[in-house]
């Protein structure tokens, strides 16, 4: 008993237990309320149809470690006599740990709502472009007020840091120009959306599918396999192709045959070509045409739409084509042209005088 009546940095340690017990016991008990009945909790709302009472328990069981020490802490002090100044401080850090967990939750509760309204529209690019925009403004606005919430707790005073900023802002512009640009350029990318996530793009001669859009840069997967990354400031002054948005593919392909044939097959030929890609299922024809005479081939030009952007798509009729005409050529008797040479001799004299001598 004499123990427990000991004064320790004005209080009796019995206090302290006490204190201890309190802090111990509130942290304990909040770690099963997120164990067992939030477990249970969430086990009852997957069975509504509605999502908000889902998303409201999820984001719950996002509270962390350092929230219930602080809480127990925090009411743990008030069985304890303490000096003023003390007990601002065990109030100001108390309060810097609710703004993080509410931050945690504000965070976790935007997540799992544009989880929830992709699940809902589908897995497309535009959806999961739109999802990351949200996503990425999201936290910086939630952890922007986190901060000013913690540092007006601190006694700083708001007002004039965002004055400071608006000094400093120009000069910390001129150093950080570049990283602004691109900051401003990712912007740019999500609100115009050129492409989506997903979308087979072709930039500055690099090709590939856009796997992710980022603050700072955009990454692309390309055909080879290897990572490309682009500044978003260069990528949005580039040049841009997207072939997802394609929604038919032109085709313009050339054919020869040989010189020296009769005119009917000559006239025959652009024919055969039309009727070549008429036959396919899924292509429009455009013309054909005996476009001109080249250095050993009379030659032919086709034009045709392929009313899919698949790429495979497109090389799959290109085939049927080729094989259709190389059959209808066989059969009309029109041979394909190949690089060939006549060479003409011409002699001064006639043949006869050489034999004479």
């Amino acid at each position: 008993m004499d123990f427990l009546d000991r004064e320790l940095y004005g209080n009796p340690v019995s206090r302290w237990l006490v204190a201890a017990g309190v802090a111990l016991v509130v942290a304990l008990a909040l770690w099963l309320v997120k164990a067992v009945v939030f477990g249970r909790l969430r086990a009852l709302t997957s069975r509504t149809s509605t999502r908000v009472d889902d998303i409201f328990v999820q984001t719950l069981q996002h509270t962390r470690w350092f929230f219930y020490i602080g809480l127990g802490v925090y009411l743990g002090s008030q069985w304890l006599v303490i000096a003023d100044t003390t007990e601002n401080a065990i109030e100001i850090a108390a309060a810097i740990v609710l703004f993080l967990q509410v931050g945690v939750w504000l965070q976790n509760a935007v997540r799992l709502s544009v989880d929830a309204y992709s699940a809902e529209h589908g897995d497309s690019p535009s959806t999961a472009t739109m999802a990351a925009a949200i996503g990425f403004f999201a936290r910086l606005i939630i952890w922007t007020l986190v901060l000013l919430a913690v540092l007006s707790n601190l006694g700083v005073e708001i007002n004039a840091v965002l004055a400071g900023l608006g000094v400093g802002g120009i000069a910390a512009a001129l150093a950080l120009q570049n990283v602004l640009g691109d900051l401003f350029a990712s912007l740019a990318i999500y609100f115009d959306r050129p492409f989506d996530i997903g979308d087979f793009v072709i930039v500055d001669g690099f090709q590939g599918n856009v796997v992710k859009i980022g603050m700072r840069s955009t990454r692309m997967r390309s055909i080879g396999g290897e990572q490309i990354v682009f500044a978003n400031a260069d990528l949005a002054k580039s040049r841009l192709r997207n072939y997802r948005r394609m929604e038919e593919r032109r085709v313009v392909f050339g054919v020869g045959i040989e010189y020296n044939l009769p005119y009917e097959r000559v006239e025959q030929a652009s024919r055969l070509i039309r009727e070549a890609i008429e036959e396919q299922v899924g292509v429009r024809f455009d013309r054909a045409h005996f476009k001109g005479y080249g250095d050993f081939a009379l030659q032919y030009e086709a034009v045709y739409y392929v009313l899919s952007p698949d790429y495979a798509i497109y090389m799959d009729k290109q085939q049927a084509i080729n094989l259709a005409l190389y059959k209808k050529f066989e059969g009309a008797g029109i041979p394909f042209a190949f690089p060939t040479q006549t060479l003409h001799v011409k002699t001064d004299e006639p043949l006869g005088a050489e034999h004479a001598r």
